[in-house]
């Protein structure tokens, strides 16, 4: 495999897709020398098949609004690859979108269910429609409008579907619920459903609680703990309640949060009351930050700016794409942080993450750090085909085991001969390697 030669050939067949792009390169590079050990990839072309995806769904959702208007938006169920096991990946409804965003989604997805250990192949899918602002029952309407369009190409052992931003508890149950009067069965075709209707405990936290699971090990293998540290996290929607409720409680402290308008920063560090305030606030459709600093006394708000530049020992990106970017981490490295842990889905910009290998800070990248999430969303699968329920600590102990194993492949395929640990080629070769693998024993098909 020659990685120029290949990513000029998708450029030439996919242009303008930025994000897919990038996140494909970011693979193939860190794969590249592992991939050419192993002539039998090369001669199944391997690599040219698994840029690709195996189909994509593209449809119109027409929707009548409160006011009696048709409204039209456009969905779209990106299938990606299915080697190991049922496609599974999120539903985004968000503004912005796009096939680019999707397909880099879907992507990177197909590696980080791998390195769960768990059988889960990877899709994404979505739409441009904003759940912000619209009323119970629009979004109700839109999600059932969804879901009658993508309803024939889903199913518990074909493709699994779960949240993302803009799909919560609420926009799971509308699509859930359509699902089941359109397909005629109750099944574990969704993940993250209520726990009424077969969801799991722990799912709402996992993506942040593992993710801390996760820097708890960076740690420790650096020779350090995670009690005393100071953490800046961005945005303030689930994954960073998961990891900011998770780190305070292992004896962090977590600094900062932000949203579109800016970020806090509270010296005292976040607490059960605090965290609760913005849950509830996020829950108002009110994604802003600045209230923060009217209730509690002692913290500031910074309109417009991010919290990277705050002097912090890890810093945990928890919003979206590319939000930390290379003066970011310029800033990160001068204020001497230790650690970089993605918790969102490639959240730094790929000049960011050259600069915290080059000056050997510790980075996590998000297919490895934020896997806790889709992690349990296997795990609510499993219960969902057993009819069972386990416990909190039932599935609270999994998810610990299944962050053990996923940080165990990265220092086996991460190691440098420094000694330092290059996570971001140790996760990209363990999850790509897996479905190689698969690949090349199932045939081209």
């Amino acid at each position: 495999m020659n990685v120029n030669n290949l990513m000029a050939e998708l450029e030439r067949k996919h242009p303008g897709e930025s994000e897919y792009l990038q996140a494909v390169r970011e693979v193939l590079v860190t794969v590249e020398k592992t991939y050419n050990e192993h002539p039998e990839l090369e001669a199944n072309k391997i690599a040219e098949r698994i840029v690709e995806p195996d189909r994509i769904f593209t449809f119109k959702v027409p929707w009548v609004d409160d006011k009696g208007q048709i409204q039209v938006n456009l969905g779209y169920r990106v299938q990606f690859n299915n080697a190991i096991g049922p496609y599974k990946g999120g539903l985004r409804f968000h503004p912005s979108v796009n096939l680019s965003i999707l397909k880099f989604l879907g992507f990177e997805q197909i590696f980080k269910n791998a390195l769960t250990t768990l059988p889960m192949g990877g899709a994404k899918g979505g739409s441009d429609f904003n759940p912000k602002g619209k009323s119970d029952r629009e979004v109700m309407r839109f999600c059932q409008a969804f879901m009658t369009e993508l309803w024939r190409y889903i199913g518990p052992e074909t493709d699994v579907p779960a949240g993302d931003i803009g799909v919560g508890g609420r926009e799971i149950g509308y699509l859930y619920g359509m699902y089941r009067k359109l397909a005629r069965e109750n099944t574990g075709v969704l993940t993250g459903k209520g726990m009424t209707y077969g969801g799991s405990l722990v799912r709402p936290e996992a993506t942040g609680f593992g993710a801390v699971y996760f820097v708890r090990q960076m740690l420790e293998t650096a020779g350090d703990k995670l009690e005393g540290k100071v953490i800046a996290i961005s945005g303030f929607g689930n994954v960073a309640w998961g990891a900011a409720l998770k780190a305070t409680e292992l004896g962090a402290r977590v600094v900062t949060i932000s949203g579109p308008d800016g970020y806090i920063h509270d010296p005292a560090g976040l607490d059960a009351e605090k965290i609760d305030y913005m849950l509830e606030l996020r829950a108002s459709n009110n994604d802003v930050v600045a209230p923060y600093a009217d209730k509690f006394p002692g913290s500031t708000f910074y309109p417009g700016r991010k919290p990277w530049e705050v002097k912090v020992d890890i810093a945990m990106p928890c919003a979206t794409q590319n939000e930390l970017d290379g003066e970011d981490a310029k800033r990160l490295a001068a204020n001497g942080v230790k650690y970089v842990a993605e918790v969102s889905n490639m959240g730094c910009r790929p000049e960011a993450i050259d600069l915290f290998i080059e000056k050997r800070i510790v980075y996590g990248p998000g297919k490895a750090v934020n896997a806790g999430g889709v992690a349990t969303s296997g795990l609510e699968m499993s219960q969902n085909s057993m009819k069972i329920s386990w416990s909190r600590e039932e599935v609270d102990a999994r998810l610990h085991q299944i962050m053990s194993s996923i940080h165990h492949a990265c220092l086996e395929f991460g190691t440098e001969p420094d000694g330092y640990i290059n996570y971001m080629k140790g996760a990209n070769i363990a999850g790509f390697m897996k479905v190689a693998r698969s690949m090349v024993e199932q045939g081209v098909i």
